[in-house]
């Protein structure tokens, strides 16, 4: 396994000696206690500040119509792409007030990588919250928006933004794995002569996707076993989409299908999980499977929250370096309360948290802030990823095969609003089912006119 090459036995007995203690995480804001007094913070227009008992004050003019017409910040915060951090504060109101603090950009397009609420009292509370960085800069910026309140005063102390060691799949590897047999790839080797082979080789096939492992794959513990110890020699993070649930595709019909009953699909998702093991991946459990439930009775409803909670339970138990996330739909198909409902139901408390915009077109930005909604309403304590595979010119409201799309992001650690990691969960140029512009080429089957309109953003 590719983790142990990054451990060092030894065998020989050593010499006890004491050892160096670990080094502190580097201070990326500079006087968060104001013992300096309040340079190189700065206030803006509707405030007033100062340092008051060994903490910041800011007095706050009421009336502002929105949360950044009033305002103190730092900038020039380092920021590097994919890496992750934690912000903490302490903080307390005059009154009992909403704030909203950002980690972001500090000039346009004042692109956030971290947006939270604040919910604040007469009663100092420490504020701590973990992000994975979308935006690599040296022109970042930690703000506190303090309008669209009646006059107050706020008080701030102990400001830190550290930089995080990585943890699990991401840290035992490096990059993400190109599935040398996605139907792309296999396209391109199998029609080298077509004028269209090298942009799809160059724009698609050569990018990291998803492999889906269905009923097609034949023994799913070596489907699944072959797969990723291709990318553990590689060193590379393999993404996998588990699409075998009965019922499949409950709504759309395109995609009908999966595992004949409740028993065989408890076998099949062990035998997924068993073929992990302890090697590093990340799993999208089950697209659809909780977008479906106004297509399904109430016992086909309990039957798959038993399934999917199955799921989450042997991911967590036989695939221990797996982040798993159960699909949670797109932002147009459900209330992020309800959805969030259905999650906790289907157990994403055994797992890393959820996707969202599997096979689906929705901007990232509004798929960033449907997931944080989302998170909201589980506590706030899980983590998503997004599918930009074709979000590049975001969507027209159709789903199956529309037309002008185009690629989005390639996969990648981190991204807008606090999500983890945004991939490619979607093939693209796999068709959604006969409709839109490919009406003859069924779910699942590879069409480079689908792939180069995608490319080409028509």
């Amino acid at each position: 396994m590719r983790l142990l090459t990054r451990l060092i036995a030894v065998a020989t007995t050593v010499t006890a000696v004491s050892a160096a203690p670990a080094a502190a995480a580097p201070q990326l804001v500079v006087n968060g206690t104001f013992a300096a007094g309040t340079a190189p913070w700065w206030n803006s227009a509707n405030t007033s500040m100062a340092v008051d008992a060994g903490r910041l004050r800011v007095n706050v003019t009421g009336g502002t119509a929105n949360p950044w017409d009033a305002m103190v910040a730092q900038n020039d915060i380092p920021l590097a792409q994919g890496k992750s951090y934690t912000l903490s504060f302490d903080a307390s109101a005059s009154a009992s007030v909403t704030a909203v603090t950002t980690v972001q950009l500090a000039n346009a397009p004042y692109t956030n990588t971290l947006t939270q609420s604040l919910s604040l009292s007469t009663t100092s509370k420490r504020f701590s919250f973990p992000f994975t960085s979308g935006i690599g800069t040296t022109a970042g910026q930690v703000s506190f928006q303090l309008g669209k309140n009646a006059a107050f005063s706020f008080y701030l102390d102990n400001v830190s933004l550290t930089e995080q060691t990585p943890s699990g799949p991401i840290a035992m590897t490096n990059g993400f794995y190109v599935d040398p047999g996605s139907n792309p790839a296999t396209w391109v080797r199998n029609n080298s002569g077509d004028s269209r082979a090298a942009r799809i080789q160059s724009a698609i096939a050569s990018k990291p996707m998803a492999r889906w492992i269905g009923g097609w794959s034949g023994d799913v513990g070596a489907a699944v076993s072959s797969y990723v110890a291709a990318a553990d020699a590689a060193d590379k993070l393999p993404v996998l989409v588990a699409y075998n649930i009965p019922g499949r595709d409950a709504c759309g019909g395109h995609s009908g299908g999966g595992a004949g009953s409740e028993a065989e699909y408890k076998t099949w998702i062990s035998a997924f999980a068993s073929g992990i093991g302890g090697r590093p991946a990340v799993v999208i459990i089950e697209p659809d499977s909780l977008g479906d439930f106004a297509c399904m009775d109430d016992a086909a409803v309990q039957a798959r929250n038993r399934m999917l909670t199955y799921a989450t339970q042997q991911f967590r138990d036989k695939a221990p370096n797996t982040w798993a996330y159960l699909d949670a739909g797109n932002a147009g198909w459900v209330a992020a309360g309800t959805m969030a409902t259905r999650l906790s139901n289907a157990g994403v408390g055994n797992i890393r948290g959820f996707a969202v915009n599997v096979s689906n077109y929705y901007p990232t930005a509004q798929s960033a802030t449907y997931a944080s909604s989302v998170n909201g309403a589980l506590g706030g304590g899980a983590k998503w990823v997004i599918d930009t595979s074709r979000n590049g010119k975001g969507t027209n409201g159709e789903w199956c095969n529309p037309a002008g799309r185009q690629l989005g992001t390639p996969a990648q650690v981190g991204g807008e609003g606090g999500t983890e990691m945004l991939l490619w969960v979607k093939v693209p140029g796999d068709s959604d089912g006969n409709c839109g512009i490919a009406p003859e080429t069924p779910a699942g089957q590879f069409s480079p006119a689908i792939a180069i309109r995608l490319v080409d953003g028509t």
